[in-house]
């Protein structure tokens, strides 16, 4: 029992120190809501562009149907 408290408040301390120094996100953004500056350029996406996610898509679509549809006919075996 000892042993369990020991590790349950050594538990509850690693997670306070991981919560005051800060979480860490993914996010672009800082904290107050105000995008940084970067290196990085935003551009408008171009019709072709577009059209070869759209193709791409498709294909992925289709790639799922046909790996249903044999997985359905083989399902009797």
């Amino acid at each position: 029992m000892k042993t369990f408290t020991l590790a349950l408040t050594a538990l509850t301390a690693l997670g306070g120190i991981a919560l005051a120094s800060g979480s860490a996100s993914a996010a672009p953004m800082s904290a107050n809501g105000m995008q940084t500056e970067s290196g990085v350029t935003q551009v408008r996406m171009m019709q072709g562009d577009r059209m070869m996610m759209k193709k791409r898509m498709m294909r992925k679509q289709m790639m799922k149907r046909r790996m249903m549809k044999k997985r359905m006919m083989n399902r009797g075996m």
